[in-house]
């Protein structure tokens, strides 16, 4: 079992057949995920495409996760919290400027996957709209957008397959609102 601490994020290898299990040990906490192809960094995470595939909004068991080039990622075995997001943007030092307006430094899921993945040469600019493992993110009929706190209980988790080599970025996400107003770690276990 790996632990991501609050507020910080990891970056590892998972080959095609092996099972990436996250779980949110304490409940009410977010873990953003982008991925990329190991062979072909610019093949990488698309939410556009999976929502198109899908044919849904809300992705979890029995969905895939699509690339930019129309191809499985990863297949969702398991969600025992069923709820995700795939329509927000990492938060990001302008997420806390220009919605929270918050000028002083704070950590972010943008910085936190790009220092993690630069060990695998992939750069700022490369980090697509993550998967937003457990955020639970409502809209009302107008298209609202808002963010509630995760339904995660401690405990929940989601199983992936990875369908190809992969490069994993994944966070313990550091926004205040998609946590409940707290902040703490997620783990993850490489299952083969």
């Amino acid at each position: 079992m790996e632990i991501i601490q609050k507020q910080s994020g990891a970056a590892f290898k998972l080959n095609k057949g092996q099972l990436l299990k996250v779980i949110d040990p304490q409940g009410e906490q977010v873990s953003d995920m982008v991925l990329f192809n190991t062979e072909d960094k610019r093949e990488k995470i698309s939410s556009g495409k999976t929502m198109d595939f899908e044919e849904s909004i809300l992705i979890t068991k029995a969905n895939y996760i699509w690339s930019n080039r129309s191809n499985k990622m990863m297949e969702i075995l398991e969600d025992t919290n069923g709820r995700n997001d795939f329509l927000l943007a990492p938060c990001s030092p302008e997420t806390f400027k220009i919605m929270y307006k918050n000028e002083q430094y704070h950590p972010s899921c943008f910085e936190n996957l790009y220092t993690s993945l630069e060990k695998f040469d992939i750069e700022p600019d490369d980090i697509p709209t993550a998967f937003n493992i457990f955020m639970n993110v409502q809209f009302d009929k107008f298209g609202k957008i808002s963010v509630k706190p995760p339904k995660t209980k401690a405990g929940d988790y989601i199983l992936f397959e990875a369908r190809m080599d992969l490069i994993v970025g994944l966070t313990a996400c550091s926004a205040e609102d998609s946590n409940g107003g707290s902040f703490k770690p997620i783990h993850y276990e490489i299952i083969d």
